[in-house]
């Protein structure tokens, strides 16, 4: 009787602590885009919080969705899991065709639609991860996993985005593996992955140059190394307190990607020690909630959907972090709430709703 009287009370509430921790993250974020993105804001509309009022519609948008979606039961995603990924999957085709696909530093990564653009690469992180989690449920076949993951990371390649294809292939490795498959064709899939991540690197000399500055950062500081020499001098400027909010030196325009890839450099210039490891505490119990989400999740499908949302802001947070630290190569990967970028803000928030509604039926 007990137990069925805390199922019940489940079911009435969701993981607050949870939910408050992505509204916190949210909010940073928004201050943090204000903050980074007003000298280039200033230099390219004339208006300093141009980025801004852009983010905070988004944001506006993504938390009554991620309100809503939470009073929507889990299972209903379960159910459409499948036509949903085939719809994103025609949306990566679609970005591929000239007039649809918009062209911008070198990569084709947005579907212009007038007055909208938005990036299906981040869309498909989510359908992935539902589709993914069904497949789970119904107990299929190592290829029924594996088919999909390739015909992803093909069509994402070919934009190119190694940073979100390494994101996707990581998240749905770690489900596949939640899911039980049989280690044999785990471990395969995980060398060939490897082998294809390295021949990408080595056939493209954009990527062989983010390479060679990872290994030697001090070549051509002016050059290749110009990148991740900013981010250093943004690290270092920040010391143990930071040098104030709003006082950063390096977001004007010394700093590429101030305002995206390079935000959590702005944030540490600014806050310091202190305000960079507050911020990570933030993003480890976020992910700590997810985990015990997925720990007592009621079926296959909601812990595998848990699995792979918590892993998905995981990741992207340890590539963009790491990135900035020089851990890891740069990979172009947005940090989750706090980057610039509607379409990941909104999608992320739109996961974490999924989230919170499995979060009701955990006993």
């Amino acid at each position: 009787m007990r137990i069925t009287r805390t199922i019940q009370k489940g079911k009435n509430r969701v993981d607050r602590t949870l939910l408050v921790l992505i509204l916190v993250l949210t909010s940073i974020g928004l201050v943090a885009v204000a903050d980074a993105s007003a000298p280039q804001a200033l230099n390219f509309f004339a208006d300093e919080l141009y980025f801004f009022k852009q983010q905070a519609i988004w944001a506006f948008f993504g938390v009554i969705l991620l309100i809503g979606v939470s009073f929507i039961k889990y299972n209903f995603w379960e159910r459409i899991a499948t036509p949903l990924f085939l719809i994103n999957l025609s949306l990566l085709v679609l970005v591929l065709i000239p007039g649809l696909g918009i062209s911008a530093l070198g990569a084709r990564r947005w579907i212009d639609l007038g007055a909208l653009s938005f990036q299906p690469s981040e869309l498909i992180k989510l359908s992935f991860i539902l589709y993914l989690a069904k497949v789970a449920s119904r107990s299929k076949g190592a290829l029924s996993y594996f088919l999909p993951l390739v015909a992803v990371s093909v069509l994402i390649m070919f934009q190119p985005d190694l940073g979100t294809t390494l994101v996707i292939a990581g998240v749905a490795l770690l489900q596949i593996f939640i899911a039980g498959i049989n280690l044999f064709y785990f471990m395969a899939a995980g060398m060939a992955g490897l082998i294809a991540a390295v021949i990408l690197v080595l056939s493209s000399s954009y990527r062989r140059s983010r390479l060679a500055t990872f290994l030697e950062s001090t070549n051509d500081p002016l050059g290749d190394s110009y990148h991740i020499r900013q981010i250093l001098l943004a690290l270092g400027s920040g010391g143990f307190l930071g040098v104030g909010l709003g006082a950063s030196r390096q977001k004007y325009l010394f700093l590429p990607e101030a305002a995206t890839d390079s935000i959590f450099a702005v944030l540490a210039e600014e806050l310091g020690f202190i305000g960079a490891f507050v911020l990570l505490v933030i993003f480890a119990m976020v992910i700590l909630r997810g985990l015990k989400i997925a720990r007592s999740a009621p079926d296959q499908f909601s812990k595998v959907a848990s699995i792979g949302i918590t892993a998905w802001i995981g990741l992207q947070v340890f590539l963009n972090i790491g990135s900035m630290v020089a851990i890891v190569p740069l990979t172009g990967v947005p940090l989750p709430f706090i980057s610039y970028g509607g379409t990941a803000l909104t999608t992320l928030l739109f996961a974490t709703g999924i989230l919170l509604n499995i979060s009701r039926y955990v006993p």
